[in-house]
């Protein structure tokens, strides 16, 4: 009688098909490395420009928000000295430079239906239920003194903020063509008139209608209120004063 069972353990039978061999892994890992080669080599360029784009978009926003505010009167600012929304413009402008007077620019949660005295939207520092329910986000650009506005809207933050370096844009002569003449940066912190090249030390003594200005922005890397305003803060006028490298620029223009 033949006997129907095998004495042959099947593990050690199917022992040899299971797994890889490691050729077969160098192979895998091979091809595994050329497809995210050219995955890199298609999709970054695209990345990259995607991320131009929003740059882009994010700079032009600041810049609009930048130069809207400084020609908005609210009450408040310049301790109630402006007059007009040029000659706010003129005092940001001349004292931006100093760190206690840094022009801030960024977007902040604001409900709408509760403005403050300045006319701003009221800060929303928390969110609850449905997000965009109950606030807008709010552009805005702020000076450093502003403290009471500042320190609320520091709380509702959206995104990144931005600190603004701005400097007067006088005429020059062409060096290459003395008939013609150019644009160039005027001295910091200073706000000349185009005539006489005599400095104005108030709005009232600056004869021309327009100041062209080149605004730099700044990115600030912590948005925390000890850091910019508070404990701390002597760390961010180190960086103030030492920046050299701005996010990105604009020639901007204010009128009377």
């Amino acid at each position: 009688m033949k006997n129907s069972f095998s004495t042959e353990n099947p593990s050690l039978r199917n022992s040899s098909s299971k797994g890889f061999t490691l050729m077969e892994t160098v192979i895998a890992i091979g091809v595994l490395a050329v497809l995210l080669t050219g995955f890199i080599a298609v999709f970054t360029p695209a990345a990259q420009g995607i991320k131009r784009s929003i740059n882009s978009q994010q700079a032009d926003r600041l810049a609009t928000t930048l130069e809207r505010e400084l020609v908005t009167l609210r009450s408040g600012q310049n301790n109630g000295t402006a007059a007009t929304g040029f000659e706010k413009a003129f005092n940001w402008i001349k004292a931006a430079h100093s760190p206690s007077e840094a022009i801030f620019v960024y977007q902040y949660r604001g409900d709408p239906s509760k403005p403050r005295t300045d006319g701003t939207p009221t800060p929303v520092p928390s969110i609850d239920g449905q997000p965009g329910k109950g606030y807008t986000v709010q552009s805005v650009a702020r000076r450093a003194s502003e403290t009471t506005e500042f320190q609320a809207d520091l709380k509702a933050i959206v995104g990144a903020i931005f600190y603004v370096k701005p400097t007067q844009l006088i005429y020059k002569p062409d060096p290459d063509d003395s008939t013609k003449t150019i644009l160039e940066l005027g001295t910091i912190g200073t706000i000349e008139n185009s005539k006489d090249k005599t400095p104005a030390n108030a709005a009232s003594d600056y004869t021309d209608a327009v100041i062209a200005f080149s605004a730099e922005f700044y990115s600030v890397p912590s948005k925390a209120e000890s850091y910019l305003i508070g404990a701390n803060k002597a760390q961010f006028e180190k960086r103030f004063n030492n920046a050299k490298r701005p996010v990105f620029s604009r020639n901007l223009a204010v009128r009377r």
